[in-house]
């Protein structure tokens, strides 16, 4: 078992992460809390419907949830893995191997958010209100 994830049930009480029911993990190296399940909510969203969701969330007894700037989604990748890009042992659920959004918008127009993809951990810019579905969600919180 990894030393790098403490994971918590609902309660929040700490669970073992292979064998526990957690809900949400913290990544020991950076201080931040992730959901385990990797698709909330399931499917493709707007970074509008992205930010909204994130802020609206309420799990494992917490309410300040928020959607990851670039940087701290950055900080899950393992760039020596593919599909998805994060370190082996990782405790989450139901990643997609596709992109998700990030809070940070583009310097350069604001009319683009950056967002990463799991796949190879490439790091783009994209329009906040695609003709499509949109990208995938990962909320995260400061932490216990």
């Amino acid at each position: 078992p990894s030393t790098r994830w403490t994971c918590y049930d609902a309660t929040p009480a700490v669970v073992n992460c292979s064998t526990g029911s957690p809900v949400t993990a913290v990544d020991n190296l950076t201080g931040l809390q992730w959901t385990i399940n990797a698709n909330l909510p399931p499917g493709e969203k707007t970074w509008s419907v992205a930010l909204t969701y994130c802020n609206e969330l309420s799990l494992g007894g917490y309410s300040d949830w928020r959607l990851p700037n670039r940087y701290e989604l950055e900080s899950l990748l393992d760039m020596s893995q593919t599909s998805p890009a994060l370190p082996s042992g990782n405790p989450f659920t139901s990643v997609q191997s596709y992109y998700y959004w990030t809070s940070t918008t583009y310097a350069a127009n604001t009319y683009y958010a950056w967002y990463v993809g799991l796949d190879y951990g490439s790091v783009y810019q994209g329009v906040k209100t695609p003709g499509s579905g949109g990208f995938y969600v990962w909320p995260v919180r400061a932490g216990q």
